[in-house]
C-alpha cells in the first residue's frame, strides 16, 4: 500500500560511507547496522523482567535468586544498563546486596535512588571506579563520601570518582575527600566546592586529575599542594574566582607536571585569561592538551606560536572564539581541534563538549550552517547530534537546533545512507523534545520536516501512535498551505501503520476526519484539483479502512455528501477511484449499522411481544 501511495519509492540499502574519506562515519555505520551483542541482549531480557525473576523481601525491595551470581565484568554492564535506562530504584538497586554480584566500576549517573539504598547495594563492594554524576538530591555528596569511608577497602583502593551536578546540603560545608588515599581521579562539575574544599582535595597524595569546573572556588592557590603530580586540569567557567590574572598564571606556571589545561569559559563573560596565557614563554612546558574554548581576544598567530613552542601538542580547544581558521590547524599532524572553522573541528567540539550545554549550542548553530546544502552522507555526525539531544533534554535551544541539524543531514536521499537504528533514535529524541516543550512551534516544524522523510516514515521504527496524535494536532491548527499539505501526506501513511484498535484510541480522530473533510470540501468549492486533495483522499480512505470508529466520525461530519459532490466536480481518475473506494467502505458500514440496528428492534420487539402474549394468558 505504501508503494502504491507512493510509486516513486523503491526498497532501501544502507549505502556506506567511504571507509577512507570518512573512517568513523563508516565505522558507525558498521556498529549501528550490526546486530546487539548476545551479552546485552540478555541484560536487556533481565532487566524487562526483574520483577518476575527476584522474590521480594519484607521491606518491599527485590532480591536475587539464591543460586545466582554474577561476574564483576557482567555485573559492572548489568548495573550499567539498569542505570542508562532508568530502572535503578531503592526498590531495585536491593538485587547488589550480599555477593551475588561483585562490582568495581559503578555507574549510578542520573539515578534515584535514597542515601540508606545507596550504602547497603554498593558501599560493601570493593569499588575502584564511581560515577554518580546528577544523582537525585536523596544522595547528596556528603553522604556519598561518607558511605564509601564506611568501607576500608574502598578508602585505600577508590581510584576514580565523578560526582558531576550532585546536590549539597546548605548546612554541609567541608567535604572530608581525603579519607580516600588512593583517588586519582576526581571531578566535581557544577557541585557547591568551595576553597576548602580544594585544600582538602590538593592533600590527596595520588591525585592526578581535578574538575573543579563551575564550583565556588575563588582562589586555586592551594593547587600548589599538588603540584609535582597533577597533571590534568579542568577549571572551566570558574565564575567566582578573585585572583588576579598575573595571581592565577602563577600558580599554573607551577604546575609543570600538567598535560592537560582546561580554561574555557562561556563567550559571554568575555574572559581574557586565555589571550594572557598565551602570551606566557614559560609556562606549561609539557602540555599535550589547551582548551580555551570561549576566550576573548584569541587569534590564530597567537595559538600557532603558543603550539609551535609546545611541538607535542595533541589538541586545542578554539570553540567561540576568532580563532581556528588558518591553514595551520589543518595542516599540522596529529592536532586535533574543536572548534567552528570546518566540519572536522565542529565533529571534535560535539564530541569533547558533548557535557557542556553552552558549547553543545555553539557547536549545533556552527554544524547547522554547515549542512545547509550536505549532500554528504555523514551518520558518525548525527550520532553527536543525538548524545547532544540525549545529554540535554531540557535545553530548548540544544534541541531546536539539534533537530535542524538533524534535518538538513537527512534531508532527501541523505537518510538513506544512515542506519535504521541511528534513524529511530535521532526521531524518539525529537518526540521526547516535543514533550518537554510541546509549545514550541517551530520544534514542531522540524518534526513534522522530519517525518516526512519517506525512510523515516516507513523505514524506521517509532512510536506511530504518538506520531498520529502529533500531526493530527498539528493539523487541526490551520497552518500555512504548505505545512498543511505535508501534515496530510504524513496522515496518510501513519494511518495505514495503525491496528484499528489504535486509530479508535486517537482523542484527536474526530478533529482530523472533520478537517479532512473541511479540506475536501474548500478544494471542491475552489473546483481544485492539486496534491493537498489527493492527500487528503487518501488520508481519509486510510482512516476509515478497517476503523468503525472513523467511519463514523466521517458519516455523522456529512462525509458521503461531501464526497458525492467531488465525484460531481472533478472528472480525473485518481481522484474517482479514492472517492468511490471511499464512499463503497462507508456506505457498506453505513447498511450494516443500519442492518444491525434493524435486527435489535426487531429482537426487542419480538422480546415485548412475547412479556405482553405472557401477560395476558396469565
Amino acid at each position: 500500500m505504501v508503494h502504491f501511495l507512493h510509486p516513486g519509492h523503491t526498497p532501501r540499502n544502507i549505502v556506506p560511507p567511504d571507509a577512507q574519506k570518512d573512517a568513523l562515519g563508516f565505522c558507525v555505520v558498521q556498529e549501528e547496522a550490526s546486530p546487539y551483542t548476545l551479552v546485552n541482549i540478555c541484560l536487556n531480557v533481565l532487566i524487562a523482567n526483574l520483577e518476575k525473576l527476584c522474590s521480594e523481601r519484607p521491606d518491599g525491595t527485590l532480591c536475587l535468586p539464591e543460586h545466582w551470581s554474577f561476574p564483576q565484568e557482567v555485573a559492572d554492564r548489568f548495573l550499567r544498563v539498569m542505570t542508562w535506562q532508568g530502572k535503578l530504584t531503592d526498590r531495585t538497586a536491593s538485587i547488589f546486596r550480599g555477593n551475588q554480584m561483585k562490582l568495581k566500576l559503578v555507574n549510578i549517573q542520573k539515578a534515584k535512588i535514597s542515601t540508606a539504598a545507596f550504602i547497603k547495594a554498593f558501599c560493601h563492594h570493593k569499588l575502584i571506579e564511581l560515577n554518580a554524576t546528577a544523582v537525585h538530591a536523596d544522595l547528596p555528596v556528603p553522604d556519598i563520601i561518607s558511605g564509601l569511608c564506611s568501607n576500608s577497602w574502598i578508602q585505600q583502593n577508590l581510584q576514580c570518582l565523578l560526582l558531576d551536578s550532585t546536590s549539597i546540603p546548605q548546612n554541609s560545608r567541608l567535604l572530608f575527600f581525603s579519607q580516600l588515599t588512593s583517588l586519582r581521579i576526581l571531578s566535581v562539575f557544577n557541585v557547591c566546592f568551595h576553597t576548602e574544599d580544594l585544600a582538602n582535595v590538593s592533600q590527596l597524595p595520588r591525585l592526578e586529575s581535578l574538575d573543579i569546573s563551575n564550583t565556588l572556588v575563588t582562589d586555586i592557590s592551594a593547587l600548589l599542594t599538588c603540584k609535582d603530580r597533577l597533571k590534568s586540569l579542568t577549571m572551566h567557567y570558574l565564575k567566582c574566582l578573585t585572583m588576579t590574572k598575573p595571581q592565577i598564571l602563577a600558580v599554573i606556571r607551577e604546575l609543570k607536571c600538567l598535560l592537560h589545561l582546561d580554561v574555557s569559559d562561556h563567550r559571554q563573560l568575555k574572559s581574557d585569561l586565555a589571550f594572557h596565557l598565551l602570551q606566557q614563554k614559560d609556562i606549561l612546558p609539557n602540555v599535550v592538551s589547551l582548551d580555551i574554548s570561549g576566550g576573548n581576544c584569541i587569534t590564530d598567530e597567537a595559538v600557532e606560536l603558543f603550539i609551535r613552542q609546545r611541538p607535542a601538542m595533541q589538541f586545542v580547544g578554539l570553540l567561540a572564539t576568532d580563532a581556528g581558521y588558518s591553514d595551520f590547524f589543518t595542516t599540522k599532524q596529529g592536532l586535533r581541534v574543536a572548534g567552528g572553522a570546518s566540519m572536522s573541528q565542529i565533529s571534535e567540539a560535539l564530541s569533547r563538549y558533548r557535557n557542556r550545554s553552552c558549547f553543545m549550542k555553539e557547536a549545533l548553530y556552527r554544524l547547522f550552517t554547515e549542512t545547509f546544502s550536505m549532500e554528504v552522507t555523514m551518520p558518525a555526525i548525527l550520532k553527536l547530534v543525538a548524545v547532544g539531544m540525549r545529554n540535554h533534554p531540557l535545553d530548548l535551544q540544544v534541541q531546536f537546533t539539534a533537530s535542524a541539524c538533524a534535518l538538513n543531514l537527512t534531508h532527501q536521499g541523505l537518510a538513506k545512507g544512515m542506519p535504521v537504528r541511528l534513524l529511530s533514535e535521532v526521531t524518539c529524541l525529537l518526540f521526547k523534545a516535543l514533550k518537554n516543550f510541546p509549545h514550541y512551534q517551530q520544534l514542531q516544524k522540524n518534526c513534522l520536516l522530519s517525518l516526512t522523510n519517506s525512510r523515516i516514515l516507513v523505514d524506521v521504527p517509532f512510536d506511530r501512535f504518538d506520531a498520529a496524535k502529533f500531526v493530527m494536532r498539528w493539523l487541526c491548527k490551520h497552518e500555512n498551505p504548505k505545512m498543511q499539505t505535508m501534515a496530510v501526506s504524513v496522515t496518510s501513511i501513519l494511518a495505514l501503520q495503525l491496528s484499528p484498535e489504535q486509530t479508535a484510541q486517537l482523542e484527536e480522530l474526530f478533529m482530523a476526519v472533520k478537517e479532512l473533510l473541511a479540506i475536501v470540501k474548500q478544494k471542491t468549492t475552489e473546483n481544485l484539483d492539486d496534491v493537498t486533495l489527493l492527500f487528503t483522499l487518501k488520508a481519509l480512505w486510510n482512516l476509515t479502512d478497517g476503523s468503525p470508529a472513523a467511519c463514523k466520525h466521517f458519516i455523522e461530519n456529512q462525509g458521503l455528501e461531501i464526497f458525492i459532490q467531488v465525484l460531481e466536480t472533478f472528472s480525473e481518475s485518481a481522484i474517482q477511484s479514492k472517492v468511490l473506494g471511499l464512499l463503497v467502505l462507508n456506505s457498506l458500514k453505513t447498511w450494516r449499522d443500519c442492518a444491525l440496528s434493524s435486527c435489535i428492534s426487531h429482537i426487542q420487539d419480538s422480546q415485548q411481544s412475547r412479556c405482553e402474549r405472557l401477560h395476558r394468558e396469565e
